[in-house]
């Protein structure tokens, strides 16, 4: 870590979140992967505050994202937003952060507190979120097999990749990500998987070959049940109806 960032990090405190308890730098800049346009991603934790938000800002011609809380916002995201969600965002910026300006007893039990959601896991799919995304792969699959034009199998590819990864990760129990972190997070679980994941969408990318694509998809599929389309059945809860208003 390049002592530059923790200065600028420990004049940002000073400056806009003085009462602060501690700022945790995460993001790429801690990993080593940051580039001439990465952001600065800095949890900001007091020991209280009337209501958690988020902001970006330009401090020093760096851009900035910061999400500010105390230790009960954290658990209510941790809990109800992150977990929920398999992407557990804000724990591994807490979890993987630098404390600025210190490690302190505080910091460390918001450390604590991150990792012993993130340890629990992401809960388990249902059976009907299982066949939900079945049938999802299933549908995008046959909108590649005969795409109208180039732009659509682009536009469909690009959304597959991302639920074809997060199906393999949730089916398994493990976490999942988004984005530009999906490949990241594959090789951190199955690098033999994330290369096959790659090879299969450059082919489809660079050469329009979608058959590598349609093959891994019904591979992953296979271990739970494979495509799903006929006899797909999604019952809306009973409390999605409003009375018809008189005209």
């Amino acid at each position: 870590m390049e002592n530059v960032y923790l200065e600028l990090v420990n004049r940002i405190k000073e400056e806009r979140y003085p009462d602060a308890e501690v700022v945790f730098l995460a993001g790429s800049h801690v990993r080593g992967e940051a580039t001439r346009y990465s952001d600065l991603d800095l949890v900001v934790v007091y020991e209280s505050l009337k209501e958690a938000y988020r902001e970006s800002f330009i401090f020093d011609a760096m851009p900035v994202e910061a999400f500010v809380h105390d230790p009960e916002t954290l658990e209510y995201f941790f809990n109800q937003v992150d977990r929920p969600s398999g992407i557990p965002s804000l724990m591994n910026m807490v979890v993987e952060g630098i404390e600025v300006p210190a490690s302190t007893a505080f910091s460390a039990s918001v450390k604590s507190q991150a990792r012993r959601v993130l340890d629990l896991g992401p809960p388990q799919l249902s059976e009907s979120e299982v066949n939900t995304a079945r049938y999802v792969l299933t549908d995008m699959l046959d909108d590649i097999r005969a795409p109208r034009n180039y732009s659509e199998l682009v536009a469909t590819s690009s959304t597959l990749y991302q639920k074809l990864a997060d199906f393999y990760l949730r089916t398994q129990g493990l976490w999942s990500a988004k984005g530009k972190s999906i490949p990241r997070r594959l090789k951190a679980c199955n690098e033999p998987f994330q290369q096959q994941l790659n090879r299969a969408f450059e082919h489809l990318f660079q050469k329009g070959e979608t058959e590598p694509v349609i093959k891994l998809v019904e591979q992953v599929l296979n271990h739970h049940g494979g495509l799903l389309f006929d006899g797909y059945k999604l019952i809306a809860p009973e409390e999605w109806r409003e009375d018809l208003k008189a005209p």
